[in-house]
């Protein structure tokens, strides 16, 4: 029995982010979040 497919209903966007400890990784993925989500719902 195969898998029903899935469809994805929303924007996708996948972030990876590098860089130095304390150097604003997590407060810029916090913001994109926040932004899109206001945007496109969420």
């Amino acid at each position: 029995m195969s898998k029903a497919k899935f469809e994805r209903t929303k924007p996708h966007v996948n972030v990876g982010t590098i860089g130095h400890v304390d150097h604003g990784k997590t407060t810029l993925t916090a913001a994109l979040t926040k932004v899109l989500a206001e945007k496109y719902g969420g």
